[in-house]
């Protein structure tokens, strides 16, 4: 277990390397120039322009600027200033991750919990009403988008009925952020639910299930171990890949419900060309992935034990 652990973790240094390079590429081909746009429509001289490029290294091959780049992270974890106000992108990060994070978190055990147990119901009751019912549920949130769903919540439970807050204050509380982290982990819910479902309905029909029962373990026994852990496989691999999709895809959601978290920064550093802030965002998502891929793939050898690794 050890070295494998230690192999993926030299395996992860070129995937890193390389995501990230396509990343920076990308965000610094963008078309528009961040440095004219400092000085909005006053405009600027070339001789002053040229300064301000050379000042913030933008004159540099874009190889060089990544290198540059990767050296200041790696070494003293810095990844670099704002261009509009020179405010440190590792405070800026700061500032925002953790609102993100924690919408991430309720949306991530909203949806594993009632992802999980409708996966459940309908697995151990596959074709019967209970069934046929969550199918169409999950169907029917799987075909409204997350923008559509978030404005229904918004009009239906802070408008008409008066339930929620329509927007999240400055303070971030709780229980302001529980309408949008429901909206963010609907359609990983649904997704979830019909994994579970499928996996478990497929489980149900396995002969070491038919075995189990034949031995006269107790239902309990059949289904919370022998079950369970052998459909939960395919399950935590989409849950593990959901975390940093959570983070990531929340853009939209913080935009309905105005959340001062990583998807208005997302858009900001979009529109105001904020290449240093994008890319360091950006960068922290892939860390996630690599971290969570690891973590899912250990996972596996809990929940089988026929899975071993050298």
């Amino acid at each position: 277990m050890g070295r494998y652990v230690a192999r993926r973790l030299l395996q992860m240094i070129p995937v890193f390397l390389g995501t990230t390079f396509l990343i920076f590429f990308m965000v610094y081909s963008l078309p528009g120039d961040p440095v004219l746009g400092l000085f909005g429509d006053k405009g600027a001289d070339p001789a002053t322009l040229a300064a301000k490029r050379r000042e913030l290294g933008l004159d540099l091959p874009i190889w060089q600027q990544y290198w540059n780049y990767m050296i200041d992270i790696i070494l003293h974890f810095d990844f670099g200033n704002q261009i509009r106000n020179g405010r440190p992108v590792t405070e800026v990060l700061g500032d925002a991750f953790p609102i993100t994070l924690q919408l991430a978190a309720l949306a991530f055990a909203f949806e594993l919990v009632f992802g999980i147990t409708l996966g459940i119901i309908g697995g151990l009751k596959a074709g019967r009403l209970a069934d046929n019912a969550i199918l169409i549920f999950t169907l029917l949130i799987i075909a409204i988008p997350v923008f559509v769903l978030g404005f229904i919540i918004k009009v239906v439970f802070a408008f008409q009925l008066g339930w929620i807050q329509p927007n999240v204050s400055n303070d971030q509380l709780l229980s302001e952020m529980i309408a949008p982290a429901i909206v963010l982990g609907s359609l990983s819910l649904a997704y979830v639910a019909r994994l579970t479902r499928t996996s478990m309905a497929e489980n149900l029909r396995a002969d070491y299930m038919r075995t189990a029962v034949a031995k006269g373990l107790p239902k309990r026994r059949v289904i919370g171990v022998h079950l369970m852990r052998n459909s939960m496989i395919p399950v935590v691999t989409f849950l593990g890949t959901d975390i940093g999709a959570l983070m990531g895809g929340a853009v939209v959601t913080e935009g309905i419900f105005n959340v001062k978290g990583v998807g208005g920064l997302i858009y900001e550093s979009i529109t105001r060309r904020e290449g240093a802030t994008l890319v360091g965002l950006v960068t922290i998502l892939v860390l996630v992935y690599l971290v969570t891929s690891l973590l899912i793939d250990l996972l596996y050898a809990v929940l089988d034990p026929r899975i071993r690794y050298a």
